[in-house]
């Protein structure tokens, strides 16, 4: 757990990270093959590229601790312990998903796991995240909530009014922007009028934090660091990991506002593969990552096969979670 410096991370340890951060990638992978086979419907927003922030967080984190996320929401929620079947299947639209199917890809939900969303309203979270750290603040809670985000959030008008609150009622959360430098199709640059994100702390009394997201090892000591302090009741810290999202905003998106040279730059930066030469660096062998490759391949396999076969949603799991059908007699 972290001291608020640097933190060792073990061999072993950045060996977890990989598995999971290739459990992300192909999770996506064979969600993106599902969608275009027709087996998921709605929206689908794809993490790949992104997988280090996701992980390296989640690992900062004690279990009781709050997390909220945005629509891209399937890699936060494998990296804090969701099954994959359970996150496949309410992709699939199934009755044994995460949310019962009602959900989908953008409102994944685990409370077991004290994952609060999956929220399809840009910036709509924010306020929800800041509410639940003042919740484990008023109850005298020792637990901090993380709130992702992108960087178009930061001009909608909820999370201003979170990060006001926050910073004056100094509560245990952690704000983090993922900057994937575009919201939707827009550069960042047509958005704001300022490159450092963080300078927007300084506004409302709280730490600012910045730096490049595609290494692990970095995201866990940063997150580590400001969940400390938190923690310690010294505030919340808005952190802005800059980041590149592989794929287009969702399936829907081609792309084409972007240059493959872009892309293919950026690509250089992988996560995945930044973590695995890491690991060989460390001694371990190419065989052995093949050998998580290869269980990973088929934990993913095993997803698909479950969502497939699984129930589907049922209206009754409607009625009963969504509308109140009956009501409290007046006193």
């Amino acid at each position: 757990m972290a001291n608020g410096g640097d933190v060792a991370v073990s061999t072993e340890a950045l060996q977890a990270h990989y598995r999971m951060m290739q459990t992300i990638r192909r999770f996506e992978e064979e969600a993106a093959r599902a969608y275009a086979q027709g087996k998921i419907g709605g929206f689908l927003h794809l993490y790949i590229g992104q997988e280090a922030i996701a992980v390296g967080a989640a690992a900062a984190l004690r279990p009781d601790d709050y997390v909220f996320q945005t629509y891209r929401d399937h890699g936060t929620a494998l990296a804090l312990g969701m099954p994959a079947d359970a996150a496949m299947a309410e992709l699939f639209g199934k009755d044994t998903g995460c949310s019962r199917g009602m959900g989908g890809s953008m409102h994944l939900f685990d409370v077991e796991r004290n994952f609060y969303g999956g929220w399809g309203i840009v910036g709509g979270h924010v306020a929800l995240a800041a509410g639940a750290a003042f919740k484990a603040r008023y109850q005298r809670e020792d637990r901090v909530t993380v709130c992702f985000f992108g960087e178009g959030a930061t001009n909608i008008g909820g999370f201003h009014e979170a990060m006001s609150l926050a910073g004056l009622w100094k509560l245990p959360i952690v704000f983090v922007c993922e900057n994937n430098q575009y919201a939707m199709g827009t550069p960042m640059e047509r958005t704001t009028a300022i490159r450092d994100l963080t300078l927007k702390a300084q506004g409302y009394g709280m730490q600012g934090d910045r730096f490049e997201g595609s290494d692990v090892t970095r995201v866990y000591e940063h997150l580590c660091a400001a969940v400390d302090r938190a923690r310690g009741g010294e505030g919340p810290t808005f952190i802005e990991i800059e980041t590149y999202r592989f794929r287009g905003h969702s399936m829907s998106d081609p792309a084409k506002y972007r240059s493959q040279e872009e892309v293919d730059e950026h690509k250089k930066r992988d996560p995945v593969a930044i973590t695995r030469a890491q690991l060989i660096d460390a001694g371990v062998s190419e065989d052995a990552l093949d050998d998580v490759d290869a269980e990973v391949d088929e934990l993913i396999d095993a997803a698909i096969a479950h969502a497939d076969e699984a129930p589907p949603a049922k209206q009754q799991v409607m009625l009963d979670s969504v509308y109140v059908t009956t009501y409290p007699e007046a006193g």
